[in-house]
């Protein structure tokens, strides 16, 4: 008797959870965010996981979509955050409509815990859409479907929201699109039905993963180059205090100095262009007096040796345009007085 109440409790259990159609078939290598279920009867179609990457999030009414810069443009600038982005499509074949799916979105964001930035249901002028969607038909993503099936879908079934949870290990940020598809579509392989894209963007620092320049290497490239870059100084956006971590490089442009005793340096730090020029200047400045700082106080460097000066953006090694640009952007420079 125990053993059939408890396979009758196994029964209920197993057929009561709402998350998804045993029949769905996802996209190969693709998965649920651990932090959001999907709606029933959905199967993944299209999925993308970047460790790191810039996102642009609607706050207000979609205004158009600039041809020439290839970007969206709105009554109000989007937000921008960078981390980690993890790009999920969902299908969701037969009567289901894009507005249901989107209710059961919101209901499920607020219960975790997400506050809805934009709701375009709530837009009063969120009727322009007329080539909103048209990013999504260049997106470097894995489909089984056409990368136009957002794109082409009935403009009057758009639904968008962003939404955002506040925690202590980073800020979670979510951008929802749903559409609708009246009928089956062979040259976009879609089915009847809704589809979501869903973006979760989890806020976190990129990870430097460039190898500490040795004392040796840094000779090497003063002499061949008049200058060597170093990456392995590092700072908070928008600080000139160096983190602990910045030990290892400070270290070795210790040893290059004390091997080096006649040599004298520019100590020269590089920005990237957000923020604008004034405050890059000062900061780039800032940053190079603390390394000069740090050099001095901690390794007994001489000061007379070191002359701290700021460059901001007026010397990239790479375009401004994307994070990884910036990344090699932001730097500290060590060039022979």
């Amino acid at each position: 008797m125990k053993s059939f109440k408890a396979i009758l409790i196994l029964f209920f259990i197993i057929t009561a959870l709402p998350f998804r159609d045993a029949a769905a078939v996802d996209l190969a290598g693709s998965k649920d965010h651990p932090l959001l279920r999907r709606f029933a009867g959905s199967e993944i179609v299209g999925y993308q996981a970047k460790r790191f990457e810039a996102s642009e999030l609607q706050t207000s009414t979609f205004n158009r979509y600039n041809l020439e810069t290839k970007k969206r443009e709105y009554v109000k600038p989007p937000l921008k955050p960078e981390g980690r982005l993890t790009r999920i499509w969902y299908e969701v074949p037969g009567d289901t409509g894009s507005l249901e799916v989107f209710r059961n979105y919101i209901n499920e964001l607020t219960a975790k815990g997400f506050v809805i930035l934009y709701d375009s249901k709530k837009d009063p002028d969120a009727i322009r859409w007329s080539n909103y969607l048209a990013p999504f038909g260049s997106m470097d993503i894995q489909t089984s479907r056409s990368n136009y099936v957002f794109y082409a879908a009935a403009q009057n079934g758009i639904c968008v929201l962003t939404a955002k949870k506040s925690r202590p290990e980073g800020d979670i940020y979510l951008h929802l699109t749903v559409v609708e598809w009246g009928k089956d579509d062979a040259v976009y392989k879609s089915k009847r039905g809704a589809y979501v894209a869903l973006d979760i963007i989890e806020m976190q620092p990129m990870v430097q993963k460039m190898v500490t320049v040795s004392a040796d290497e840094m000779a090497q490239s003063l002499s061949a180059v008049g200058k060597v870059s170093l990456y392995g100084i590092y700072f908070d956006p928008g600080k000139w205090d160096i983190k602990t971590t910045s030990r290892p490089a400070l270290q070795e442009i210790a040893t290059l100095l004390k091997n080096k005793p006649a040599l004298k340096l520019h100590v020269v730090g590089h920005t990237d262009n957000i923020g604008g020029y004034e405050v890059n200047t000062v900061l780039s400045k800032r940053r190079a007096e603390a390394v000069v700082a740090t050099l001095v106080k901690e390794f007994g460097i001489s000061a007379l040796r070191l002359t701290a000066n700021g460059a901001a953006y007026l010397a990239p090694v790479a375009s401004n345009s994307t994070e990884a640009g910036r990344a090699k952007n932001r730097r500290v420079e060590l060039v022979p007085r």
